[in-house]
């Protein structure tokens, strides 16, 4: 077998729903297998991929083992020669997989394989490509200067050498994978990606920016808006150092004074929700966009939108592809916001913002 596809979950039942039919769209021609590992969702999330998806493999963890572990298990059921560590809150185009391949085959020195990443609204998310968080990166990203945290020699849609790649799309051989052990386990809630991306560097390969192919990721990298992500963040951090580097008092001190110091200054982190209502549809302006391939006729079809409306892109008349092109392409001054209806499905889906989960609208 060629590739196989982890998609760790936790209670986005609709989200992975869109995210397994976009994978089956682009995994169609290629010898591929698609492995879920719920960590024990409450919602009906290992239901609906029996039901949907029988010829998905399964994995129902009796607890949440978090996102090192869960993904851990899911790699050990892999038959790929590759590995795709992928969100379930994504959307991946026909030909991510094809091109991803494509590459790695033509380049045997690469590691890991990151591609540019776009919230709900078309917006890049620079975590798609990022630098070895040192202690003065990691402070000024803690205190609100993340410039220095992110690989910006590289312009979103350039291919070239980075240090970090994120977790929400990992591509990679699983030899080099199970070479370092995998995710560490001793981490449960951010640092994962900067670890195994470390790893992967220190073994000798060259991780990869692949800007040549981009995939919505509709929950986007939390901001360090409140002084819970920070302590979080700082965790993390400590993990990685003390497993990397020598330790640094310094670093301590400074970054939790940076802490502290940002209890006065930021606002009240915002509300993650996953809201489900019937009644959106009466209150939202939808202007829907249905058998349009993604050429000249689309871009003059939302052209002709009015500002502040909401899209609804249809699933069943439009590949992944054109969706993910005609958000990211779409005119930002007339702040439209986007929603996907999947294929045979009877919900809309989509987020404003990536600092919130999104939206569901049951149909």
């Amino acid at each position: 077998m060629k590739l196989s596809i982890v998609i760790l979950n936790y209670n986005v039942r609709y989200f992975l729903e869109l995210c397994i039919k976009s994978v089956q769209a682009a995994t169609a021609d290629l010898d591929a297998e698609i492995i879920v590992v719920d960590n024990q969702s409450s919602d009906d999330s290992c239901q609906m991929v029996k039901e949907l998806f029988p010829e998905v493999i399964l994995i129902e963890n009796k607890e949440n083992f978090g996102f090192s572990k869960g993904n851990n298990i899911g790699v050990t059921k892999a038959k790929g020669e590759y590995l795709c560590i992928l969100n379930p809150d994504t959307v991946v185009a026909e030909d991510t997989f094809a091109k991803s391949l494509a590459y790695a085959n033509d380049n045997p020195k690469m590691g890991i394989l990151g591609c540019q990443l776009t919230d709900g609204r078309g917006q890049f998310l620079p975590e798609s490509k990022r630098n070895i968080p040192t202690p003065m990166v990691s402070i000024k990203k803690i205190l609100g200067f993340p410039n220095a945290y992110y690989a910006n020699h590289l312009s979103p849609t350039d291919t070239g050498k980075v240090d970090i790649l994120v977790g929400a799309f990992m591509f990679l051989k699983k030899e080099i994978y199970d070479e370092v052990e995998g995710f560490d386990e001793d981490y449960f809630m951010y640092g994962e990606d900067i670890d195994l991306s470390y790893k992967v560097l220190k073994a000798g390969y060259q991780n990869i920016y692949f800007g040549e192919t981009a995939i919505l990721h509709y929950k986007g990298e939390s901001t360090l808006k409140d002084k819970t992500y920070a302590k979080h963040f700082h965790g993390a951090m400590q993990i990685f150092y003390n497993k990397h580097f020598k330790s640094n008092l310094v670093f301590d001190v400074i970054v939790w004074s940076g802490i502290l110091f940002s209890r006065f200054l930021l606002r009240k982190p915002s509300e993650i929700k996953q809201n489900v209502s019937s009644h959106m549809l009466m209150t939202r302006s939808l202007d829907f966009i249905t058998d349009l391939p993604f050429n000249t006729a689309t871009v003059q079809s939302l052209a002709e939108v009015a500002a502040h409306s909401q899209v609804v892109l249809d699933g069943n008349t439009i590949d992944y592809k054109s969706v993910i092109e005609c958000i990211m392409f779409s005119d930002k001054d007339k702040e439209l916001t986007f929603r996907i209806l999947p294929r045979n499905s009877q919900f809309i889906i989509g987020s404003d913002s990536s600092e919130h989960r999104g939206e569901v609208v049951l149909l």
